[in-house]
């Protein structure tokens, strides 16, 4: 699989798994009681961004390992998934 291929799937891999991993653990600064002044009550109260980005790239690298093995050891593709779009030909 040629270089930039993988970079690609797994920068989209990566992106579609940090706005899945982001919301984990967050609670809000009305949730704990101190609120910043000059900020809104549903801003984070501990933004833990290095712990995010941690996660998110080990999540991606299990997932794109899976895709890895699936697709050059199974031999399974984007052309397996069944067709559901009717064809009219």
């Amino acid at each position: 699989m040629p270089l930039l291929t993988v970079a690609a799937i797994f920068f989209v891999l990566w992106w579609t798994v940090l706005f899945i991993v982001l919301p984990l653990g967050y609670r809000s600064q009305a949730e704990d009681g101190e609120i910043t002044l000059g900020t809104i009550e549903s801003a984070p109260a501990r933004f833990r961004g290095g712990r995010v980005l941690l996660l998110t790239t080990v999540i991606s690298v299990v997932l794109y390992g899976g895709y890895y093995l699936l697709s050059s050891y199974f031999g399974v593709g984007v052309a397996n998934i069944p067709n559901i779009v009717p064809s009219f030909d």
